[in-house]
């Protein structure tokens, strides 16, 4: 099996479990009391959290360790806008950020904050400016993310940061994918990360309070943690957590540059080998070993099944999911087709040969899945039909409204339109994805008796 989603966790880093064998016996006792035993684990936390200040960038005193990256970001979040409720209840994030901090922000907005979401271009990455204008008399918080979960586009952190501060509004950073190729350039305010995307154990998160910045704690607390993550702290998961943050940063510039040449293959060879398939994602500025494709008229949820009975394991941001029948807002955001999509995410080590394999694999199992839904054959002569057509798709999930659509386009002729019938929310998405990679034109929606009329131009 060749493992390929090492963005939704890293593989435990060998480091990270020498460390934890190691500290379970000498890290079980409380580290806040002052026998010989407290002591010993307190010197653990000590050098754990000096190890991971090191890392990031920041004081030792400005880092706590929390039970989960997520908890990091809920922390964070709450506790910078309750630290500057005077100064008013507006968060600006982006229309991308991992789900943790989306979640955050509708808790704020349900509870009488006001929000903005910052939208992105087709790579995934924002602009600089538009923060600028978001910003507000009563803003109190801003976030981004460093690098983005689903495709790896790099966010502009430091020139949002310099925007933010010459408003006076502290920034808060998702670093969970980026912390272990490097430090997070720029004068953010706030940083959270999670241990296990840099191949340490899951159950640790750091979050990052700099000097300076108001913030107060909200929900039960006690004296762990200066009061900002209460609880017994897991002494040998936080120990392997900075064990192997340290390890995999002196790894970094060789792997990242390895890596990179490895997803570079994947982008610019996916493309030939694969029809009818967009990659996604900024082509420069990306995490090194993360790249993301969709391919039309594909289920991604039987995409991803068959991949994985090749030996693949690969994720997906596709809407063709059993858990979800939304688009991901990822890529609705970047208004990017979501139908089949595939996340490759490589971790540290993966063998050239494994790459390699994927794509000999992959041009097969793609066809595979297009034969048994039934998706249009390059060169089949047209049908006889009208100037106009309406396609019935009701009922039915992503990809077969844009199947369907491409079985007849070709039967109306140039300047006839198609109506797609469709009560998938997808389909708002991946139609007009359709349209701009098949160079037809998308006329927009139309209300009808059920679900959406979707029109097409024929352009040619």
């Amino acid at each position: 099996m060749a493992y390929f989603d090492a963005a939704s966790a890293a593989p435990l880093h060998p480091v990270a479990r020498q460390a934890l064998l190691a500290s379970l016996d000498e890290g079980w006792a409380d580290p806040a009391r002052l026998y010989r035993e407290g002591r010993r684990a307190r010197l653990l936390l000590d050098a754990a959290r000096e190890a991971a200040a090191e890392a990031v960038g920041c004081r030792a005193d400005e880092l706590v360790f929390t039970p989960s990256g997520t908890r990091a970001v809920h922390s964070g979040v709450a506790g910078a806008l309750a630290g500057r409720r005077r100064a008013g209840a507006h968060l600006i994030v982006s229309a991308v950020e991992h789900s943790s901090v989306l979640h955050a922000a509708e808790a704020h907005e349900a509870g009488g904050g006001t929000l903005t979401q910052v939208a992105v271009d087709r790579t995934g990455a924002v602009d600089p400016g538009a923060y600028a204008a978001a910003l507000r008399g009563d803003t109190a918080l801003a976030c981004l993310q460093s690098a983005n979960h689903e495709v790896g586009t790099e966010q502009p952190v430091a020139d949002v940061a310099e925007v933010c501060r010459a408003a006076g509004v502290p920034l808060l950073v998702d670093a969970a994918q980026s912390l272990g190729w490097g430090e997070v350039a720029g004068g953010w305010s706030l940083l959270t990360a999670s241990a296990h995307k840099w191949g340490g154990p899951s159950g640790v998160g750091l979050l990052v309070v700099r000097k300076g910045v108001r913030f107060a704690p909200q929900g039960p607390g006690d004296e762990r943690e200066s009061g900002r993550a209460p609880g017994f702290e897991n002494l040998p998961a936080i120990v392997a957590a900075a064990a192997s943050l340290r390890a995999v940063r002196a790894e970094a510039a060789g792997e990242a540059a390895r890596l990179r040449e490895l997803t570079e293959r994947i982008r610019t060879r996916v493309p030939s080998l694969v029809p009818d398939v967009e990659v996604v994602g900024d082509p420069v500025r990306r995490l090194p070993g993360t790249v993301t494709f969709s391919c039309l008229y594909v289920d991604g949820e039987t995409l991803l099944h068959e991949l994985d009975r090749a030996g693949f394991s690969v994720s997906s941001g596709s809407s063709c999911t059993s858990s979800t029948l939304m688009p991901s807002h990822v890529l609705k955001a970047m208004g990017v087709l979501s139908e089949g999509n595939v996340r490759v995410s490589l971790p540290p080590g993966t063998p050239a040969e494994d790459v390699e394999r994927f794509l000999e694999v992959l041009p097969g199992t793609v066809a595979a899945v297009r034969e048994k839904l039934g998706a249009p054959v390059a060169g089949e002569a047209p049908r006889e039909a009208g100037a106009d057509l309406v396609v019935d798709a009701l009922g039915r999930r992503c990809p077969i409204p844009v199947i369907e659509l491409a079985k007849v386009i070709g039967d109306v002729p140039v300047g006839g339109t198609v109506r797609v019938l469709s009560d998938d929310e997808a389909a708002r998405l991946d139609i007009p994805a359709w349209c701009e990679m098949r160079g037809q034109e998308y006329v927009g929606e139309e209300r009808a008796d059920r679900g959406t009329a979707y029109v097409v131009r024929r352009a040619g």
